[in-house]
């Protein structure tokens, strides 16, 4: 990958913080020079190329981040992010929504369990006490890379011997291929918040990482199917609407 290398002299101080100056340099070279992924120089490189402290680097390196030019991965470094995938809110399966943009999906399938409904998850799925749910947790990536994470609840009533399915597949198409079941309808909402340390690690983002979190009840017909909580990855996606102003009667 392609990196910063660059014998500059140290920053000057003035009326423009050092972090604002670095962070310019940075996003400078994000757009004119590095290629999508390539790592940036580490802390320690930066502190002394440009003749500022760690706080000032880090400052620097956070602020890009947040705005989504820059990702970290632990125990790795700092990459120039790459293009965000764009969605329109629509009712797809992930697989067939990164295929739409040419990009190749995989799933891992991190775990799997019969498990008692919680309260929640009764009242999203119009289960009784006592219902059983299958929960699934599984790392969705487009192109190699870690693009969510999403942990589901399905009615384990409808969905006999789904333990047996390869579940690395679309969902959605063994709900239709293997039960019959072709989910058509949704209840989604969104919002974002930043990544915990679990999450973190899992995505492959740096703590307080931005992501986007979907939260989904499907339905095939009139009977609910599935519960799920996606969280993606701030800085490779992004949700499009188009909006209309709604005429009063």
């Amino acid at each position: 990958m392609t990196k910063i290398q660059d014998e500059s002299p140290a920053l000057e101080s003035g009326p423009v913080p050092k972090h604002a100056q670095l962070r310019a340099i940075l996003l400078e070279r994000i757009e004119n020079t590095l290629a999508p992924h390539a790592a940036i120089p580490a802390e320690r490189k930066l502190m002394t190329q440009y003749g500022v402290s760690r706080s000032t680097v880090r400052e620097a390196i956070r602020q890009l981040v947040e705005e989504g030019r820059l990702y970290g991965v632990q125990g790795k470094g700092t990459f120039v992010a790459g293009e965000r995938v764009q969605t329109d809110l629509h009712l797809a399966s992930f697989t067939e929504d990164m295929r739409r943009r040419g990009l190749i999906p995989a799933t891992i399938v991190s775990s799997f369990a019969l498990v008692d409904a919680s309260l929640e998850v009764r009242a999203a799925l119009g289960l009784g006490a006592n219902a059983r749910v299958y929960e699934i947790d599984r790392l969705r990536l487009a192109g190699g890379i870690p693009m969510a994470f999403e942990r589901g609840y399905y009615k384990a009533e409808l969905l006999p011997d789904l333990e047996s399915k390869d579940l690395t597949r679309s969902l959605y198409a063994t709900f239709a291929t293997e039960y019959g079941l072709r989910i058509d309808n949704a209840e989604q909402t969104v919002w974002a918040e930043t990544a915990d340390a679990g999450a973190a690690e899992i995505l492959g983002v740096t703590e307080g990482a931005p992501l986007i979190v979907f939260r989904r009840t499907s339905s095939a017909g009139s009977a609910s199917v599935e519960y799920v909580t996606s969280w993606y990855r701030g800085d490779r996606y992004q949700v499009h609407m188009t909006l209309n102003l709604q005429h009063q009667p």
